[in-house]
């Protein structure tokens, strides 16, 4: 029973990578059998992680078959606005309830360059990561981290024309020395304008590209 949870796990670790990547097309379906001779996981593990995976709104079964869930633009709108209102609670917590090491965490990752815009993109999902583990409250991590994998399809749509992320990320830096000052409300609202920002600039690059019916 051990190794069929270990290998779940496994399986939705990498497929879950492979769906808000885009390596698995919104739209596409998903074979069992195939998956599992690529994964080299027994097909009960598969099963179950795709299972897992619906639960997290990343794959549907509708009466016949499994398959990737489909991008909507409303999508977009819909989780912006819930990481807007998670996202600024967890700052505001979080200058509240951080420790030295949190501060220590924060502040290198503040310091740390990236090469390229993917690189800078991960660099800014551990920085709301620390955030989140600076408020000290696993709940609010933990929906966090779901609502940024279904966030992550989006903005890979978008990724090839991602030319402010260096801006975004200049940002963060406010962000610590507010947590560190430990003033919750400036905390707040630098963080609800990075988010806000972010997601307005987004959607303008996915409309004016047309970018949802690349994705299929």
């Amino acid at each position: 029973m051990e190794l069929i949870r270990v290998d779940t796990k496994h399986a939705y670790k990498i497929l879950r990578e492979k769906i808000t990547s885009l390596e698995l097309k919104p739209g596409q379906a998903l074979d069992i059998g195939r998956l599992a001779n690529q994964l080299d996981i027994a097909q009960a593990s598969v099963k179950e992680a795709l299972r897992l995976l619906a639960h997290d709104h990343l794959v549907e079964a509708p009466p016949r078959g499994l398959y990737v869930t489909e991008l909507h633009l409303d999508d977009l709108k819909k989780i912006s606005g819930i990481r807007l209102r998670l996202e600024t609670y967890s700052a505001q917590e979080a200058a509240q309830h951080r420790t030295p090491d949190d501060l220590v965490i924060l502040t290198s990752l503040c310091e740390k360059k990236a090469e390229d815009t993917g690189e800078l993109f991960e660099l800014d999902h551990k920085f709301h990561q620390a955030i989140a583990q600076a408020a000290h409250n696993k709940y609010l991590a933990n929906t966090l981290e779901h609502f940024y994998g279904l966030s992550k399809r989006l903005w890979y749509l978008a990724l090839p024309y991602l030319d402010f992320l260096p801006t975004a990320v200049e940002s963060h830096i406010k962000l610590v020395e507010a947590i560190e000052e430990k003033e919750g409300e400036t905390a707040g609202e630098i963080m609800h304008t990075h988010i806000s920002d972010f997601y307005q600039k987004i959607k303008r690059i996915i409309t004016e590209r047309d970018l949802m019916g690349s994705a299929r």
